[in-house]
């Protein structure tokens, strides 16, 4: 009955006093529960209960408005938060990627499957002609054949402004590297 009769008048109140109608609402609240925890104080006789409410609403909001300015100085001693990384360009470099990599798919599908080995063993694992050749169990010609027929096929096959190699490409005057020579104390020709 008390909450019916006086509630619109702490929402009121505690609205002017925080201009604020989430505060406020916080104000009735809290008012009700201090009324509540307070109301042994109150004797029979009393007399009335609206200057005593809107009291403990005013108390409430004062209080409300301190721990509310703390909160505020507390948030303002805090370093700004570090700005987010913007992801729009790494996501439009993954669809770029993928879209390399089905291009590259459909380029490398229509190559034979000995042209597709010795692309990955050649060009992407970095092998000579020679360790190629005793990888697959074929003479060194056939390998340097099959990278010469598979190179002519893909650069008909991707659009000229890509490159699906990677950009390597045979070292000239030494017949046995197939791609660029790997660093000092790897290489793999004996």
């Amino acid at each position: 009955m008390l909450f019916d009769e006086y509630a619109h008048a702490v929402y009121n109140l505690g609205f002017r006093l925080t201009a604020n109608w989430s505060a406020a609402e916080e104000v009735v609240s809290l008012t009700f529960f201090e009324a509540w925890r307070l109301r042994g104080r109150i004797g029979p006789g009393g007399g009335a209960l609206r200057p005593w409410l809107l009291g403990i609403a005013v108390n409430v909001s004062r209080n409300l408005t301190r721990a509310s300015r703390r909160h505020q100085a507390a948030l303002s001693r805090l370093p700004p938060p570090s700005p987010a990384p913007d992801f729009a360009d790494e996501l439009a470099g993954r669809l770029d990627d993928q879209a390399r990599l089905r291009e590259a798919r459909t380029a490398l599908a229509a190559l034979r499957g000995g042209e597709r080995e010795v692309i990955a063993l050649c060009v992407w694992s970095d092998l000579d002609y020679a360790a190629a050749a005793r990888a697959l169990g074929v003479p060194v010609g056939t390998v340097r054949s099959r990278l010469s027929r598979a190179r002519r096929k893909l650069r008909t096959l991707v659009p000229a402004d890509r490159e699906l190699m990677g950009g390597r490409e045979q070292v000239q005057g030494d017949r046995e590297n197939a791609a660029m020579s790997e660093p000092e104390g790897t290489d793999e020709r004996r």
